[in-house]
C-alpha cells in the first residue's frame, strides 16, 4: 500500500471490510482496493455501496455461504480431466450459493439500483446443481441414486454380504468349532469376512489368515469355502469403476458450464466486497458524501472511524471553500493529529467507494494524489534525526504536490531551532500553495498563527482545550488561533509559580501580547458558546412544552369524542326504550278496545303517533349533528346498508320508509330513524366505516425460516409444525427447514406422515450434504 495511505491507517479500514466478507477472494479483494481518481468512478461506487446499504435495510443481507474459487477445477474439467468428490461438491456449493443470490435479489425485483446489473448477470443453474447433490452424499460417500448401474451393484454387495456372514455365523454357532474361537463375533479386515481364532488352533480352521492382535495370541481368518468374499472384492471393483464413470460424467458436465460458473462467481465476488463495504458502513452508522467537483472538503459531525464510537468527539472541519490552506494549532494531546487523519482517511474512504462516518450533507474532494507527513520517523540505522526524517517526507511531497492534491502536514517545521524552523515552516506553505494544492497542517508556532491572519486563503484553526480541567474536548475550531496554554497546564500539574512567572517573563513581549489576545478572543468565543447552547436549551424546552400541549390537546379531543359516541349509544337506547313502551302502549290499547267491540279512531291513533313522536324528542338528550344538505341519491330498499348520521353507527334497512321514519337494525338493536338522519353507504363507504370501528394486528414479526423441533415427541413436533407452516404461508415463503434430528427416525417420519397432508404444502425432501442431510426435512410452499 502506498506510504500516505499507510500513514493515514487507510490498510486498517480495508482490513474491517475484508473482516465482513464471506468468500476468501471478497476479502483478499478489499485489502488490495484502490481509491478512484476522478468524481465519476468516486460517485459510482458510492452509488454501489448505497444500493447495498438500502438493499440490507430492507430485505436483510443475502446470504454468501458457500461461495468458493472453483476456476482451476472447472478449467481441468473443460480440458477433460476429472474432479473428485470435494472439488465437484465444492461446485455444488458455489452454484448453490449463486442460486440463493439471484433468489433473493428476486424479492427486490420491483427497486432497480446501482447494483441490478450485477444481479441480473448471475446465472445459476440449478440442473447441475441438483445432479451434482442427487449423486454425491458426502466427500467420501457417492449416493446410491447417482446410476441405476451402482445402485443394482451395492445391492448385489448387501446380498453376497449377507450370504457371507450366513457361512460364518453357521460356523461359529458349530459346536465343534467353539474352542477354536477367540469370540463367537464375524467381523472384517481388509474389506473380507472373517472369524477370530486362538492362536493355537489357526490349523483346525482351514482358510487364509487375514491379521493377527496386536498380542499374537488371535489370528483373523478366512475360512475356505467362503466364495462371497470373492464375489464381494469383484462387486466392491465394479463399484468403484461405475463411481469413476460417474464422477467422470459429472466433471464433464461442469467442464461444459465452466465459463458460466466462473463468470458468475466473479460476480457473486464482486457482489460480496460490495456488501461488505455496506456492513463497515452500518457498524459506523455512516453516510454517502457529495463528491465535490471544486475540491471543497465539508465534513459535518466528522468520526475519526478508528476511535471507539462511545469515545470520539463529531467534529466540524472544511478546506477549500474561502480558504486553501488550514493551520491547526492547540496544545498537545488536544486531536490536532486526529483532525488532520480525519480529512485524509475519510476523503480515502470515499475515493474508494466507502461511506464515511459523518453527518448528512458532507461534502469531499477527490484528488490525483493525497500525500501525507503525519508521525516520527526518525531512523539511526539511517542516521535521520526527527526533523531530517521529516524534510526527507516534505522533499518527497514537494517533488509530487500539484493542484491535484491535498498535503496534510503534522507538526510543521518541528524539531529544529523556533525561528529557523517557523520561517521555513511559512515558505513550505507558501510554496505547496504556490502549486495549488490544498493543504492542512498542525503546528506550535506563533509565528504561523500570525501569518494565517495576514494572509488571503489561509485560515487558523484550533483544537479545544478546557485550562480548568486540563482536558482537551477534542473540538476543532476553524477561524480561531490556539494557545499552546503550557504555562496554565504546568501551574495545574504543580510547577512551582515562581519558575511559572519567571519563564512568562522570559517570553518576548510581542508573543505575550499576541497570546494575550488570542486568550481574550477564546474566552469571547466560549462567551457567546454558552449563550446560544443556552439559547437552544430554551428553545428546546419550548419545542417541548408546545408539543406536550398539542398532546394534551389532541388526547382532551379524543376524550370528548369518546363521550360524544358513548352519550350517543346512550340516547339511542333510551329511544329504543321509550318507543318500545309507546308501541306496547298503543297495542294493549287496541286490545283493551276490541275486547268492548270498540276502536280508536284514525284520528286518536295519529295524534296518539304524533306524541310518542313528541316523547321520543324529549327523551333524546343527545344534540344531533347539523345536516350537511346531504341528499339520498335514490330511494332506500329493504337490506341496504345505512350510516346513522348523527351516532356515526352503521345500520341495515328492514322496512321502506314511511312517514318519513325508517326502520332500520345497528347490530342487536332495532329502531326507527328519520330518514333525513340516513346516509345511504355504498361498499367502498362500507370498508372504510368497518375500518374506523374495527382494528386488526398485525404481526410484524418476521417469518422464521426453520423450526427446531428436537426434544419433542411427535404430538408436541405436529402442533408446532401446524403453527409455523401457517405463518410461512402468511408471509409468502417459498421454502423452509424443519430440523427434526437423525435419531430413531420416529419424529422424522411422523413430520413427512403430516406434511402429505398439509394443503400449505407443494412437496418436501430430506437435506442434502451442506443442509443437515437426513436430519432436515426441506418444504417447498405453495
Amino acid at each position: 500500500m502506498d506510504k500516505n495511505y499507510r500513514a493515514l491507517e487507510l490498510d486498517k479500514i480495508l482490513e474491517m471490510v475484508a473482516k465482513e466478507a464471506t468468500c476468501p477472494d471478497a476479502a483478499e479483494l478489499a485489502r488490495a482496493i484502490q481509491p478512484v481518481y476522478t468524481a465519476a468512478e468516486a460517485r459510482h461506487l458510492l452509488e454501489e455501496t448505497d444500493a447495498a446499504f438500502v438493499l440490507m435495510a430492507k430485505f436483510g443481507a443475502p446470504s454468501f455461504y458457500g461461495l468458493q474459487n472453483v476456476t482451476n477445477a472447472l478449467r481441468r474439467a473443460q480440458a477433460g480431466g476429472g474432479l473428485g468428490l470435494p472439488e465437484l461438491l465444492a461446485v455444488g456449493a458455489t452454484l448453490r450459493a449463486i442460486r440463493s443470490l439471484k433468489q433473493w435479489h428476486e424479492k427486490s425485483a420491483g427497486v432497480k439500483n446501482a447494483l441490478t446489473a450485477r444481479f441480473e448477470i448471475l446465472a445459476p443453474n440449478k440442473y447441475l446443481e441438483e445432479k451434482i447433490f442427487t449423486c454425491i452424499v458426502s466427500e467420501e460417500e457417492v449416493a446410491d441414486a447417482a446410476s441405476p448401474a451402482l445402485a443394482a451393484i451395492r445391492r448385489k454387495i448387501r446380498a453376497a454380504s449377507v450370504r457371507a456372514r450366513e457361512q460364518l455365523d453357521k460356523l461359529i454357532r458349530s459346536t465343534s468349532h467353539q474352542k477354536h474361537l477367540q469370540e463367537a463375533i464375524v467381523t472384517q479386515r481388509g474389506g473380507r469376512y472373517v472369524v477370530p481364532v486362538k492362536a493355537e488352533y489357526r490349523g483346525e480352521i482351514p482358510g487364509l489368515v487375514h491379521d493377527t492382535s496386536a498380542s499374537g495370541a488371535t489370528v483373523f481368518i478366512e475360512p475356505m469355502r467362503v466364495e462371497a468374499n470373492n464375489e464381494i472384492r469383484v462387486l466392491q471393483s465394479d463399484e468403484q469403476d461405475e463411481i469413476a464413470r460417474i464422477l467422470l460424467e459429472l466433471s464433464g458436465e461442469a467442464g461444459e458450464f465452466a465459463d458460466s460458473i466462473i463468470d458468475s462467481y466473479q460476480y457473486a465476488v464482486q457482489l460480496n466486497l460490495i456488501f461488505a463495504k455496506a456492513q463497515v458502513a452500518y457498524r459506523m452508522k455512516a453516510v454517502v458524501p457529495v463528491i465535490d467537483e471544486s475540491r471543497r472538503t465539508v465534513l459535518h459531525a466528522a468520526r475519526h472511524p478508528l476511535i471507539d464510537k462511545d469515545q470520539v468527539v463529531p467534529t466540524d472541519i472544511s478546506l477549500g471553500e474561502s480558504f486553501d490552506a488550514l493551520i491547526i494549532t492547540g496544545p498537545n494531546t488536544g486531536g490536532k493529529t486526529v483532525s488532520l487523519k480525519t480529512i485524509g482517511l475519510l476523503t480515502l474512504m470515499a475515493m474508494c467507494g466507502l461511506m464515511i462516518p459523518a453527518g448528512e450533507g458532507s461534502r469531499v474532494a477527490v484528488y490525483r494524489h493525497i500525500l501525507a507527513d503525519i508521525g516520527d520517523e526518525q531512523s539511526i540505522e539511517q542516521s535521520l534525526s526527527t526533523f531530517s526524517a521529516h524534510m526527507t517526507n516534505i522533499i518527497r511531497i514537494l517533488r509530487v504536490a500539484d493542484s491535484q492534491s491535498l498535503v496534510l502536514l503534522d507538526e510543521l517545521g518541528a524539531g529544529t531551532d523556533p525561528v529557523e524552523g517557523a520561517a521555513l515552516a511559512t515558505a513550505l506553505i507558501e510554496e505547496l500553495r504556490r502549486k495549488g494544492a490544498r493543504l492542512a497542517c498542525t503546528t506550535h508556532y506563533a509565528e504561523l498563527k500570525a501569518y494565517a491572519l495576514e494572509t488571503d486563503g489561509v485560515e487558523n484553526a484550533c483544537c479545544e482545550f478546557d485550562v480548568a480541567t486540563l482536558r482537551p474536548t477534542y473540538r476543532l475550531l476553524i477561524g480561531v488561533p490556539g494557545k499552546s496554554n503550557a504555562f496554565a497546564i504546568t501551574r495545574r500539574l504543580g510547577l512551582d509559580g515562581r519558575i511559572v512567572d519567571r519563564a512568562g517573563e522570559l517570553v518576548s513581549r510581542e508573543n505575550t501580547a499576541f497570546e494575550q489576545v488570542v486568550g481574550r478572543l477564546e474566552e469571547s468565543r466560549r462567551a457567546l458558546e454558552d449563550q446560544l447552547e443556552q439559547a437552544r436549551e430554551e428553545a428546546r424546552k419550548a419545542r417541548e412544552s408546545a408539543k406536550q400541549s398539542e398532546e394534551k390537546l389532541e388526547e382532551a379531543e379524543r376524550q370528548a369524542q369518546k363521550e360524544m359516541d358513548r352519550a350517543r349509544q346512550e340516547a339511542a337506547l333510551i329511544v329504543q326504550k321509550t318507543r318500545q313502551q309507546a308501541d306496547a302502549l298503543l297495542n294493549e290499547l287496541d286490545e283493551l278496545r276490541r275486547q268492548k267491540n270498540k276502536a280508536l279512531s284514525a284520528e286518536q291513533k295519529a295524534r296518539l303517533r304524533a306524541g310518542m313522536r313528541d316523547l321520543e324528542k324529549a327523551s333524546d338528550p343527545v344534540r344531533r349533528r347539523s345536516n350537511d344538505g346531504y341528499v339520498l341519491p335514490r330511494e332506500l330498499q329493504v337490506g341496504d346498508p345505512v350510516l346513522i348520521f348523527d351516532i356515526d353507527k352503521e345500520a341495515t334497512v328492514l322496512e321502506a320508509p314511511k312517514d318519513g321514519q325508517v326502520l332500520v337494525q345497528a347490530g342487536v338493536i332495532k329502531t326507527r330513524v328519520a330518514l333525513s338522519n340516513l346516509r345511504l353507504l355504498t361498499k367502498t363507504q362500507q370498508k372504510k366505516q368497518l375500518g374506523r370501528t374495527v382494528t386488526r394486528s398485525v404481526s410484524t414479526q418476521e417469518a422464521a425460516t426453520s423450526l427446531d423441533l428436537r426434544g419433542q415427541n411427535v404430538e408436541e413436533g405436529l402442533m408446532e409444525v401446524d403453527a409455523f407452516l401457517d405463518r410461512a404461508s402468511r408471509m409468502h415463503l417459498p421454502q423452509v427447514t424443519i430440523i427434526h434430528g437423525k435419531g430413531t427416525g420416529v419424529l422424522r417420519a411422523g413430520v413427512q406422515k403430516h406434511l402429505r397432508k398439509c394443503p400449505q404444502v407443494k412437496s418436501f425432501r430430506l437435506g442434502t450434504y451442506g443442509e443437515g442431510e437426513s436430519g432436515v426435512t426441506i418444504v417447498e410452499l405453495k
